[in-house]
């Protein structure tokens, strides 16, 4: 893509009108003289076994890596994370408030349906619809669109919501807000379409193999749970010419250490993650396969600030004070990870936030008032601070929850109870709040600091749930109506000044992504922010 044309992307995505604005696609472009693998498949690790990969009943991060390459939404991400066509040509608004999407004729199902406004406006609606039950449909409150609020909690019908097919290849969105980044938010896979006659007559059964109609670049042609997914290319996607890779799979691989082995032994073409404990000798021995980069995501301890001993806000300073975030980021991680004191990452785009006082304490004054704060809140060697800490299952989860366990035990005395669930029922345990404390992340949906801010919002059900403040809230609300970009920074600095005074939650380090990649592997793309590799865009180069 040029720099014209990259210019434009980057003005529609936010928000900005270009009307009859035409664009090249952004699929597979394999250099020239590029010799390729007569065998075009592609192993990837992905962490764990999906929860679902239904769009509108999904929040995790292996989830959203498969639908990604089953479904497509009116935008996408280039390389660099510019916003895109997808199933939109073009867009256009003249005021961040009304956005018109005119779709390509060409967009079709996998049964061969075309894909039209009409999906759109289903989808939309289904997934604010409470009867979905959808743990991102706040996301679209999020938005500002029309009557969005009013259907989650139950007092509009869905029908109300402000979207409109004009026809077949023409959708309309309306805001009650001027969104300025509004057409980015689009490329999240809550906002992907789904197909309406397909889920009518299947039910939750719609995403078995046999059943999936999808408008993706690929279709599935195999899912064994707890083992493997496998993709073919959807013939029917509008830019499937372009599409190099015959076959996709998925492995839900949860022990990092059984991955990397799998890697070497030429199984797998990329991995998901790294086993920290085996970083450096990567490093030195195969420095042609290890690929990092920076990553839109904050590892954190969620507090749940309705139980005990959460329910005290020195308790919560103490226990986060006490944590030596330098420690974990340069020994016990030390690929390029940055201590957090922040929920949202330095690399967000124009945020450039002031650490709260705490983070420019040392260590060993942060530990003296940590102790401090917990004998105020009456815990002693007689009466000793006693929680318990969630976690998925993550060799490296449970390896830093032991160190920072461990911390906790020698600065406060602290006895912590550590447990270890699998990834569907730690999401759903979390999500119900039956927790203390527990391991959490969040990746950015889309490049922008509100992305995070608003996780800690009172409504938002997929993380902040736990965290109830009207003085945030009020925050978020400006930062929403706002359509000054210097106002929103400010507006974001003095969440981030208020969560590091509640301490809901417990920022512990921001990511780099570090994973293994097969250095055969083409169309990688390494400058993508939110890490938003589609398959499509893949291929294997010949030895």
């Amino acid at each position: 893509m040029n720099k014209n044309k990259i210019t434009k992307a980057l003005m529609l995505g936010l928000g900005l009108s270009f009307a009859a604005t035409s664009f090249t696609a952004f699929a597979a472009d394999v250099p020239e003289g590029t010799k390729l693998a007569a065998k075009q498949e592609f192993v990837k690790g992905n962490g764990s076994e999906v929860a679902s990969i239904d769009p509108h009943k999904t929040q995790g991060v292996p989830e959203s890596n498969v639908i990604l390459d089953l479904l497509e939404g009116l935008v996408t991400q280039d390389a660099d994370g510019n916003t895109i066509p997808g199933v939109a040509e073009r867009w256009e608004t003249t005021d961040n408030k009304t956005f018109t999407f005119y779709l390509r004729k060409d967009a079709k199902w996998s049964n061969g349906d075309p894909v039209t406004a009409h999906d759109f406006v289903y989808s939309f609606q289904r997934a604010v619809d409470p009867a979905t039950a959808s743990p991102y449909s706040w996301y679209l409150d999020m938005t500002t669109m029309l009557n969005a609020s009013d259907i989650i909690a139950g007092k509009k019908d869905k029908s109300t919501l402000g979207v409109k097919a004009i026809d077949d290849t023409t959708f309309e969105v309306n805001l009650s807000s001027a969104v300025p980044y509004f057409v980015m938010m689009m490329a999240h896979t809550t906002m992907m379409p789904v197909h309406k006659a397909t889920i009518e007559k299947f039910g939750d059964q719609w995403t078995k193999p046999e059943n999936f109609v999808g408008n993706g670049a690929f279709v599935m042609s195999k899912w064994v749970v707890n083992e493997r997914i496998e993709m073919t290319p959807n013939k029917n996607y509008w830019d499937n010419d372009k599409t190099v890779l015959t076959k996709v799979t998925y492995l839900p691989l949860e022990n990092y250490v059984a991955e990397m082995n799998r890697f070497l032994a030429g199984e797998i073409d990329m991995t998901y993650e790294l086993p920290n404990e085996h970083f450096k000798r990567l490093e030195k021995e195969y420095p042609e396969s290890l690929t990092i980069k920076g990553d839109l995501c904050t590892y954190y301890y969620s507090l749940n600030t309705h139980k005990a001993p959460f329910d005290d806000v020195r308790v919560r300073q103490a226990v986060s004070y006490a944590i030596d975030r330098n420690v974990i980021a340069k020994f016990l991680l030390g690929k390029g990870e940055k201590p957090a004191y922040g929920l949202t990452p330095e690399i967000v785009a124009h945020f450039d936030p002031v650490l709260p006082p705490y983070a420019k304490l040392t260590q060993k004054e942060r530990n003296t008032k940590a102790k401090a704060l917990l004998e105020e809140a009456g815990y002693n060697a007689s009466n000793p601070l006693k929680f318990s800490l969630l976690y998925n299952t993550s060799e490296n989860h449970k390896k830093l929850a032991v160190a920072i366990a461990s911390m906790w035990k020698k600065t406060l005395g602290g006895e912590v109870t550590l447990e270890n669930q699998e990834w569907k029922t730690y999401l759903e345990t979390k999500n119900q709040g039956d927790f203390q404390a527990a391991r959490a992340s969040w990746c950015g949906d889309y490049n922008e600091a509100s992305t995070f801010t608003s996780l800690m919002e009172g409504s938002n059900t997929t993380g902040g749930v736990h965290y109830q403040s009207a003085e945030y809230d009020k925050l978020t609300e400006q930062a929403t109506l706002s359509t000054s970009e210097e106002e929103r920074q400010k507006l974001y600095y003095a969440q981030e000044t208020l969560l590091a005074k509640d301490m809901p939650i417990i920022p512990i380090y921001q990511y780099v992504k570090a994973r293994l990649l097969n250095p055969h592997v083409g169309g990688y793309f390494y400058n993508n922010a939110e890490d938003k590799n589609y398959s499509k865009n893949i291929y294997i180069k010949a030895d």
